[in-house]
């Protein structure tokens, strides 16, 4: 009967191979990790912390305001500030800084633009030393050419008006250094393509060159706004009559004017730096990604 009998077969069973230690270290938590973000919480409190005592002071009463047990949270919030705030010429302080500013944008982004192509793309005589001079102005402290250019704006009669804080970042030397890197990425061939099919140096800007460096304008677009949005210091000096003052020379003005109103103070503060900051969170994403491009391509 053994005879008969068919071998049973065999079964074979394979461990399935340990992953090992490998794939567990990937996903452990080391002490670093925990601590780098314990770091980052707390630094993000203490930075963002004078923003939120700003805009909760900015609708707190005279009595919370001056408190001297702080008050964390208006629990009863007032539009008094604001209202006293826009008996100010609040608003033309507001228009004067963004105007300002988008005109700085506008004719930065152009003038860099067409400089840094050509710097990147053309060949011609003093190219080399011309990039060099531009290199060099980048790393000169604008304290360093205020009086020059606060002469060079009297001059031309435009002391105490807009076009004097504007025309200064026409020609910024980072705006040219960044589109210049944005540049030196056109391929030759699509150029002298533009060239034999008898386009124009116009033509072949506006449309081949500027759609090729459209994110690293509007990076530049960016942070042109933001920049001239917070350069006080070049407001100040040329800046004078009440009408063509920016939102930081006002709020200046109201801490000299009324020292103990902290509540008003609060609101002008307000209205100064929530615009920027909202500017700048709605398009971090494409300053982000036109820096980056441009390191990596350059």
């Amino acid at each position: 009967m053994s005879e008969n009998m068919k071998a049973a077969p065999q079964v074979h069973h394979f461990k399935k191979p340990k992953s090992g230690n490998q794939d567990h270290s990937v996903h452990q938590t080391t002490p670093f990790q925990v601590f780098s973000v314990i770091a980052l919480i707390i630094l993000a409190l203490l930075f963002t912390f004078p923003l939120y005592w700003i805009i909760t002071g900015s609708f707190k009463g005279p009595q919370a305001v001056n408190a001297r047990i702080p008050v964390w949270f208006p629990t009863e919030p007032v539009m008094l500030n604001y209202a006293k705030l826009f008996e100010k010429p609040a608003w033309l302080w507001l228009f004067n800084t963004v105007f300002m500013c988008v005109m700085s944008m506008i004719f930065t982004c152009i003038a860099a633009a067409m400089g840094g192509y050509a710097l990147a793309k053309k060949r011609f005589a003093g190219r080399t030393l011309i990039f060099s001079i531009f290199v060099c102005a980048m790393a000169l402290p604008k304290q360093v050419i205020l009086i020059p250019l606060l002469k060079e704006m009297a001059f031309l009669n435009l002391h105490n008006t807009l076009w004097a804080v504007i025309l200064p970042t026409v020609g910024w030397p980072f705006g040219v250094f960044l589109m210049k890197q944005f540049s030196e990425n056109i391929p030759g061939e699509l150029l002298e393509a533009a060239k034999i099919d008898g386009a124009g140096e116009a033509r072949t800007f506006t449309q081949i060159v500027f759609p090729m460096i459209k994110p690293g304008v509007g990076a530049l677009a960016i942070f042109t706004f933001i920049t001239a949005w917070n350069d006080y210091f070049l407001q100040l000096i040329m800046l004078n009559d009440t009408t063509v003052l920016t939102i930081s020379l006002g709020i200046a003005k109201l801490q000299s004017e009324l020292s103990t109103d902290y509540g008003l103070i609060m609101a002008g503060a307000s209205l100064g730096s929530v615009p920027i900051i909202i500017i700048f969170l709605m398009f971090q994403k494409f300053f982000t990604r036109g820096i980056t491009m441009g390191a990596v391509k350059g």
